[in-house]
Formats: structure tokens, sequence, C-alpha cells
């Protein structure tokens, strides 16, 4: 069963959704939780779950490349073969992306390439996506590549917007399509059912 490592950055949910998906029906091996700082609730998930886990603060390391470095030796050591971004915040350095090649996927909370890039993260993208006045946003599974939110898309899933919709609204309804689909992502992924070539993704 394959291993995967989870970057978390605040309360967890998505990282919660895999792991509730995983104890169902066993799909891989959650090594390792990898936190961007202490006191986040997505900790106590992992706590909860018999999760190891690994901080990883910015301040803790002279530069974000060496973060990364000891990070990526971290994951080799205990065989980590998939790592998920599940609300991680910090841009992924291109040595860390070279180290684990179309292995390393992200959920973004809009229909890539709408509203994703440097910035937008969190509320921010259902603010900005109800102030364009879009009909249609959702959520993107795709693999990392050394740019934000730029790597070959695996799933997207559209969400209807309504016309009494507020950004937390929005955020909220996406976030139950976000539940459904990061798993099924991670799933696929860890069975071989991905194919990728180039930028274009085939699932069998």
């Amino acid at each position: 069963m394959k291993k995967i490592a989870v970057f978390a950055s605040g309360s967890g949910s998505d990282f919660q959704s895999v792991i509730d998906a995983n104890e169902r029906d066993p799909f891989c091996e959650i090594s390792l939780l990898v936190a961007s700082k202490e006191g986040i609730y997505a900790l106590e998930r992992a706590k909860k779950h018999g999760i190891d886990t690994l901080v990883r603060r910015k301040k803790d390391f002279s530069s974000l490349e060496e973060m990364y470095e000891d990070t990526a030796k971290i994951l080799k050591e205990r065989g980590v073969d998939y790592i998920v971004l599940a609300g991680w915040l910090s841009m992924i350095s291109e040595n860390f992306v070279r180290a684990f090649p179309d292995r390393i996927i992200n959920i973004h909370p809009s229909l890539i390439p709408s509203f994703c890039g440097k910035g937008f993260y969190g509320i921010n993208v259902h603010r900005t996506a109800l102030e364009y006045g879009v009909k249609l946003s959702g959520l993107t599974v795709h693999f990392v590549d050394e740019h934000y939110d730029s790597g070959a898309i695996i799933l997207q899933r559209a969400v209807e917007v309504k016309e009494d919709d507020t950004p937390e609204s929005l955020q909220s309804r996406i976030l139950e399509e976000e539940h459904k689909a990061l798993p099924e992502a991670v799933r696929l992924l860890t069975q071989g059912r991905i194919i990728k070539n180039g930028r274009k993704v085939t699932i069998i």
C-alpha cells in the first residue's frame, strides 16, 4: 500500500476527509502530517487517528529552501510515495518539486485557471469569484509544479453560484465538494489509476 504525507496549514478538514475515506475503505497509508505551525487543529486530527506529525516553521530554518530540503530528506527516509497539499499555504520550492516529480498534488477552491495563483487562497478566492460575477465556481485537484496552481489538472468539480451567495456560503458549498474530490483523487493516485502525459491526465 502506497504511503502519503499530507501538508496542512489550518483546521485540516480536507485532511480529515482523506482520513475518513481511507478508514472506510483503505487505499493508502497516511504516514505523516506536515503542519506549517504549532497549534493548528490539523495536528489534533492527526493525534486522534494515530498519525505521526512534523511541524515545519519557516522561522526555524535559514531559508525556505533549507526547510524543504530537510523535509524532503525526512519524507524519503520514511518511504513516502506521494504528497498531498490540503490547505498548505507556503510556496513549494523548485527543488522539492523535482525531488518528487508528479508525486505532489494540491486542492484549490476554484476552477483553474480562474482565480488561482499567488494571493488566491481561502476566502479571497470566493470573494473574487463573486465580484467577477461568475455563475459557476468549484474546485480543482492538480499536480504541483514549480509555479502557483499551474500543474496538470486531475479532477474538477463545478458548484453553482447562487444569487444570494456570500463568500462564506460559497466557500462552504465548495468545501463539501472538496471533501469528496480530494479522497477520490488520492485513491486514484495511490492505486496507480492516473496516467499523466504532459498536461493531459487520464484516469483509468
